[in-house]
This record gives C-alpha cells, sequence and structure tokens, in this order.
C-alpha cells in the first residue's frame, strides 16, 4: 500500500494544502514561502504513522487526511473544545476501505503521552542506594515522599501503558505498519544516546554527532553479513564431498563457461574487496591452467555454485556501498572516504593524514548524513520525509540532489516526500512539485 494523497485543512487556522503524490517518479517536492506549512505536513505523517500523537496535537488544523492507493483513506479531525472534560477526546481517527466498514477511534491524551515518551520512573531502593545510600536520601521527609511518588508514578505509567495496548485497535495497528515512515529532520547532525537521562554524565552526553553512529551501525551491518556468510561457508563446506560425489556437472557445461564463471567469481571479490567486505588476500587469482577434464569439470561446477551462492550475501550490501562511495568520491573534494568492517567509514586528506568524520564540513556532514539515512536506514516501499535537504550544501551539490536521490531510489525502492526553499534542489524538475499556496480571499 501506498499514500498518493494527503490533505489538510484549516493549518494554523487559514491554509488549505492538497498533495498529490507522484507515483511514477516516486519523488514529490513541496515549496512555499516560510510558515505555510511544509514542515507541519511532513511532521503530521510522521505524527501518525511513528504512533507520536503529541505531535499531532500541537499542530492547529481542522481536517488531516492521508489517501490510499487502494482507494481506503484515513481522516484525523480535531476539535476545536479545549475544555478540561474534553481535552482528552480531542482527535478522532476515521478509517475507510472500499466494502468494508469504517472504523473509529479516539486516542487518549493522557495514555499516548506517556507511551510516546516511554516514561521511566522507576526509582527503586537499589538505585538510590547506588547514589549514596538509602540512608542519605530518606533522611528528611521531603525524600521519603518523593521516593514513595516515584513508585506510585513508575506503577500509574506501566498500567496506563499496558492499557494502551488493550485499547489501541487492530485496524490501526495495521495501517500503521502497513506504510514504513522515515523523517530526515533539519536537526539530522546530532543524534540522542539511548543512555537513560538519569544515567548521564559528562562521559556519556545526551546527543551524539550522527557520523559517528552511523559509522559503528555500518560496522555492525558488515560484521553481521560476514558471520552469515561465515556460517554459509562452513555448512556447504560440510556437505562438499557429498555434493561432488553425487553431482553430475551438465552436459551443457563447457570448458569456456567454467573458466568465464571462475573470472567473474574473481571480478566480484575483487569489488568485495573494494567496498570493505572481504579482505584483500580472500583467495585472489585462482586460474586454472591446464584443461579440464569431466572429474575437474564436476569438482569446479560444485565449487562455483559454492562461491557464487556465498558472494550472493553480500550483493544488497555491496551495492549500497558502492552508490555511497561513488557519491561521496564527486562530492569531497581533497578527502578520500573508505570502509572498513573494524571502523565503517573514514576519511583521509589529501596527503593522506587521517581526519575524524565529525571533523568534516557541516555542509559534508548534512552530506553524508542524508546518504547513509537514505540507503542504509529506509526500508523497500517506505515513504521518507526529507525537510530542507539543501541546509548546509554548496550550490553545486543542491543541483546535483535529486540527481543522487533518483539513482538511490532506483536501488532502494522506496518514495520521498520533500519540503525545500531552494529553487536549486528542484533544478530543472519543476514537474515533481506541489506549490503550497496561501489561503484564497
Amino acid at each position: 500500500m501506498r499514500i498518493n494523497k494527503i490533505f489538510v485543512t484549516k493549518l494554523f487556522g487559514v491554509f488549505n494544502h492538497p498533495v498529490s503524490l507522484n507515483m511514477e517518479d516516486r519523488i514529490t517536492i513541496i515549496h512555499s514561502p516560510n510558515g505555510f506549512g511544509k514542515t507541519a505536513l511532513l511532521r503530521l505523517i510522521n505524527g501518525f504513522f511513528n504512533s507520536r500523537y503529541s505531535e499531532i496535537r500541537t499542530i492547529p488544523f481542522e481536517e488531516f487526511r492521508i489517501d490510499f492507493d487502494d482507494g481506503s483513506y484515513l481522516q484525523i479531525t480535531k476539535s476545536i473544545d479545549t475544555s478540561e472534560d474534553k481535552k482528552d477526546k480531542d482527535l478522532t481517527f476515521y478509517f475507510s476501505k472500499p466494502g468494508a466498514e469504517a472504523e473509529i477511534f479516539l486516542p487518549n491524551l493522557l495514555i499516548d503521552s506517556l507511551a510516546e515518551t516511554n516514561v521511566s520512573l522507576d526509582i527503586t531502593e537499589e538505585r538510590l542506594q547506588s547514589s549514596g545510600g538509602i540512608e542519605t536520601q530518606t533522611k528528611n521527609s521531603e525524600s521519603i515522599a518523593f521516593q514513595n511518588l516515584a513508585k506510585a508514578l513508575t506503577d500509574l505509567t506501566k498500567h496506563l501503558i499496558s492499557r494502551k495496548v488493550n485499547k489501541e485497535p487492530k485496524w490501526l495497528s495495521e495501517l500503521k505498519s502497513s506504510i514504513d515512515i522515515r523523517f530526515i529532520e533539519t536537526q539530522r547532525l546530532l543524534t540522542p544516546s539511548n543512555i537513560p537521562e538519569a544515567a548521564v554524565d559528562t562521559k556519556h552526553p545526551l546527543m551524539i554527532p550522527s557520523v559517528n553512529i552511523y559509522s559503528q551501525e555500518l560496522v555492525e551491518e558488515i560484521q553481521a553479513k560476514l558471520a552469515e556468510y561465515g556460517a554459509l561457508s562452513q555448512s556447504l563446506e560440510r556437505t562438499f564431498p557429498a555434493r561432488i560425489f553425487n553431482n553430475k556437472a551438465p552436459s551443457d557445461i563447457t570448458e569456456e563457461t567454467l573458466r568465464n564463471k571462475l573470472n567473474e567469481i574473481e571480478e566480484k571479490r575483487s569489488r568485495l574487496r573494494e567496498t570493505g567486505l572481504l579482505d584483500k588476500d580472500e583467495n585472489s587469482d585462482f586460474q586454472v591452467e591446464q584443461n579440464i577434464d569431466g572429474v575437474t569439470k564436476n569438482i569446479l561446477s560444485v565449487y562455483v555454485e559454492d562461491v557464487e551462492q556465498k558472494l550472493m550475501v553480500f550483493k544488497e550490501l555491496a551495492t549500497k556501498i558502492e552508490l555511497f562511495k561513488g557519491i561521496i568520491k564527486q562530492r569531497f573534494l581533497y578527502k578520500n572516504m573508505s570502509i572498513s568492517k573494524e571502523k565503517g567509514f573514514t576519511f583521509t586528506t589529501a596527503d593522506g593524514k587521517p581526519l575524524s568524520p565529525t571533523d568534516l564540513s557541516f555542509g559534508e556532514q548534512h552530506e553524508l548524513v542524508m546518504l547513509y539515512q537514505l540507503l542504509f536506514k529506509v526500508q523497500a516501499n517506505s515513504l521518507v520525509l526529507i525537510d530542507e535537504p539543501e541546509l548546509s550544501l554548496h550550490i553545486a551539490w543542491q543541483v546535483e540532489f535529486l540527481k543522487d536521490l533518483q539513482a538511490i531510489i532506483k536501488l532502494a525502492n522506496f518514495d520521498v516526500l520533500l519540503a525545500t526553499h531552494s529553487p536549486d534542489i528542484i533544478d530543472d524538475s519543476w514537474n515533481l512539485t506541489v506549490e503550497l499556496k496561501g489561503p484564497i480571499e
């Protein structure tokens, strides 16, 4: 299922914005003067699909509708009644599907807020003891009262969140999970630490440079593929003798065919070494000089099938890394990027000196972060929301952005809705744009 249209009425009390997505080109660009609601539209989409209902509540509008390519649609209406007895019923979700009865859901303000923020006030005796001793913490009535209050809030939070699990209807969960939404926001150079705030000290900052996190994530992804490759290799090696004994090479496999396949395997290995997925000394330059008799043909046909199967493990990741490195090489002047299974992506200056990713310019970091997210963090058939991709980018990079994006979409197969102020981002692709207009007088 894909989104094909978005419509919001009375955004900020004045704007009515219909946005039809370009289903064939898979890129839709919204543009307007400041304050017309580009970012608000992206936040509304992200708020629904990623269950951040507080995002939806904070943005003033009357009706927000998402149409899907199967004829169904979701409509969210917001009540303007803000009285105390109605404030937890301010949103209504209405889902209509052809040939089925409409579904309605009214989310609860308190439960949703607690679930979104993942409230954790589990202040136990053990934690108090580790932070200075239970006796010190409970010397006066205020500390004892705080301890009791924290425990009560913890119990209440767990209870309310458990109620939410039971309360949210199945149709809503299925709808939200039907499309993966990734929001690349304007603040993308820093990523929140997953360390609880209560445990944070000077050694564990709340915000970590995204380039450092993504470099480590790439290490983990490479290591996971190497582990898969190793497990498959061991499995094939155990059964190799039996498969040779039972195998009879097809009669249409000629000596020339086998030699060609062996050459193709070496080319693939060479590419994988260039991407950093295989070591430089990984079984290189294997050649068969003599004539290939029937027995050798039988052995080599099994060998070729095994190696092709093993190298296939790396195909998707290697293709993404090649595109990643190719774009960076074109953009980053006088710097070289390498990929390794130990360090992820690393950089050197033109004279070969190491350069930390955090020492790249803001423009370079923005480019690196966006490319990494698009290539390695987006699932197929997702909708990616990008807010102001032009931030800190030179005009020449802005002009090339859509071309890079189209190459990535062709490889990774997802849709994009982006908001921009830059005519250089749009370049000659005005056919992909939707202008958000002011109210009709």
